[in-house]
């Protein structure tokens, strides 16, 4: 039986444990009193706000460059658009990779860093010089005699857009990880202050998206590409110089090898071994009891009889040369349990695709809802459609603070969390609300229309806001969920890779919006004679039906995470402080006096 005392050495032990996997900025052992802390992560949050500050102004006002200044056609140039913001996300794998597995959160910013301010430069640079344009031409009214951008106009352009993209790509994952590893997990205190982080760096995500949407874009709008362009890059320079003024308080994790490979040689181990019988005594697989002195496994999962096949990476031949195997062919129980939590949490990331997927429509053709509406707020001020964007960040902004000042500790003293509910409650609690954004766009969408088509009046723009306004809030809880989530999970060395799969989602949620537009189009056009989204005018479309189906996709996928959620278990290392489980069942039982861990009843 453990006692108090032997409790607190436990906790000293794991803690100076910690301290010594982290190094500060000479790569000497890290000092808890120097280093880390929200102090520390405090310069992290400023890059991450300025960051997406320089990115939001250029993404979501680029069609308009593309168009008007590098005269591209409305098709090609949409594609450019898609295909940009496709591409920063999907390099966020790489940026995870990098930083896990080489060079570390903090080097990879600052060099991807470098390599983001220099696309924003080039942008600047070339929307200001008229020789590295296009001539002067009103797509509008003289497109069919618009010279096209090609050759080393278009070339100067494609460079410095993918610089922009490659570099903000490998910033964004390690912008959020760098920040978390200011704090220590087994800690109590630092773990509460990791989860207030968590909703600090949304906090800062969201002032970045609200002053690009509406002060950015007007400056583009009014004094041109080129100063817009400009303002992003000394944005994105003061983010790097709030970076660089961190250096000496953050605690580092040093990289750690390739991230891929012990996942790969567990695969292979398991294949090659698949003839061969796991011993009854799981004692006797490799790495099993207390750590293996050979082995760089920090701690030990316990095994498990999920994804049973793996099990066989780790049994150990009797050759009697005494012969140790290859890592290839034989694998600790420790390395296979991290890989059975990475498959684990697949279907979680997939149930946030749907959600990303309604994302893309309040940009699309939401905004297209209010360019047919009365923008008009004053006699000489009309709102932007594309600013109703800036609905769900005005929302945050102000959400985020409460959230965190009241309803977490309130939450906490009901359910022991440290969040106040877990990651997979917040996440859950944001897809089911993302159904009723759908409802009320459905809703008003319908009303809009037969008041365009029966009475030829136009709806106020402000109609629409509460669909903005619902995501908003579905946004915080599903977002920072996620990224807690995710980065909070037993694999040793992957928080920012982990952290890149999230920002994945984004990615296919907007590829699977054009998928499925395409298909709604080609079923319906068979039964109405022309596709719900077929036609230009939203008063012959049915924008309302297509609304109706994304909400009972959402509905139908919130089902099918409750589905997951309660089947996912995270299989807690012995040697860790406890915590309150983040399986499934927290969903449906928010006392967590007793935690239980999903499938404790198949760990031998």
């Amino acid at each position: 039986m453990k006692t108090a005392g032997t409790g607190r050495q436990n906790y000293r032990g794991k803690r100076t444990c910690e301290e010594a996997t982290t190094v500060d900025w000479r790569g000497k052992p890290s000092n808890p009193n120097k280093h880390g802390g929200m102090r520390a992560s405090a310069f992290v949050l400023g890059l991450q706000g300025f960051e997406i500050m320089a990115i939001a102004a250029v993404g979501n006002n680029l069609i308009t460059y593309v168009i008007n200044e590098m005269h591209f056609s409305l098709s090609k140039s949409a594609n450019m658009v898609t295909n940009f913001i496709g591409t920063v996300f999907i390099l966020a794998l790489l940026g995870g990779y990098l930083s896990d597995s080489y060079l570390g959160c903090f080097w990879t910013m600052l060099n991807f860093g470098f390599v983001e301010l220099s696309g924003f430069i080039l942008l600047s640079v070339q929307a200001h010089l008229p020789q590295l344009r296009p001539p002067k031409c009103n797509m509008v009214t003289d497109g069919g005699n618009c010279v096209e951008a090609k050759g080393f106009k278009s070339l100067i352009f494609f460079v410095a857009l993918y610089l922009v993209a490659l570099g903000s790509g490998c910033v964004k994952p390690n912008m959020i990880a760098h920040g978390a590893d200011q704090f220590y997990q087994i800690d109590p205190n630092q773990s509460n202050k990791l989860s207030k982080y968590f909703n600090a760096a949304y906090f800062a995500f969201s002032i970045g998206e609200l002053v690009a949407l509406t002060l950015l874009v007007w400056v583009q709008t009014h004094s041109g590409m080129d100063v817009g362009f400009g303002i992003s890059a000394a944005a994105m320079a003061l983010g790097l110089i709030s970076l660089i003024c961190g250096t000496f308080l953050y605690r580092n994790k040093p990289p750690q090898g390739s991230i891929l490979t012990p996942i790969a040689q567990v695969f292979v181990a398991a294949i090659l071994k698949r003839k061969h019988f796991c011993p009854s005594d799981p004692r006797m697989l490799h790495g099993s009891q207390s750590k293996d002195p050979n082995s760089d496994d920090d701690g030990n999962l316990q095994l498990t009889e999920r994804f049973r096949f793996l099990n066989k990476a780790c049994i150990k031949l009797e050759d009697g040369n005494n012969k140790r195997e290859s890592p290839w062919r034989l694998c600790t129980v420790n390395q296979v349990e991290q890989v059975k939590i990475l498959i684990s949490i697949i279907p979680i990331f997939a149930c946030t695709i749907v959600f990303n997927t309604i994302l893309a429509q309040l940009q699309t053709f939401s905004v297209q809802q209010g360019s047919s509406m009365n923008t008009q707020l004053t006699k000489s001020f009309h709102i932007p459609p594309a600013s109703l964007q800036s609905i769900p960040y005005v929302i945050l902004i102000f959400i985020l603070p409460l959230y965190d000042t009241f309803f977490v500790p309130f939450a906490r003293k009901i359910t022991g969390h440290d969040s106040g509910i877990t990651p997979l409650q917040r996440i859950g609690f944001g897809l089911f609300t993302a159904t009723f954004s759908m409802i009320s766009a459905a809703i008003m969408e319908n009303k809009r229309r037969n008041a365009a088509v029966n009475s030829n009046k136009q709806l106020s723009l402000f109609w629409i806001t509460p669909q903005f306004l619902i995501f908003g809030i579905s946004e915080m809880f599903t977002a920072v969920g996620l990224i807690e989530f995710f980065y909070k999970q037993s694999l040793k060395g992957m928080q920012s890779f982990l952290t890149a799969i999230t920002y994945c989602s984004y990615s296919f949620g907007f590829y699977f919006s054009s998928v499925l537009v395409y298909l709604v189009n080609k079923v319906t056009s068979h039964s109405s004679g022309g596709g719900w989204l077929s036609e230009n005018n939203l008063n012959k479309d049915r924008l309302d039906l297509f609304y109706w189906l994304l909400a009972a996709l959402s509905f139908v996928n919130f089902l099918n995470y409750l589905f997951w959620a309660k089947k996912y278990f995270h299989n807690q290392s012995p040697s860790a402080s406890p915590q309150p489980d983040f399986n499934g069942q927290d969903l449906y039982n928010l006392n967590l006096s007793t935690p239980k861990i999903v499938g404790d009843e198949n760990i031998t």
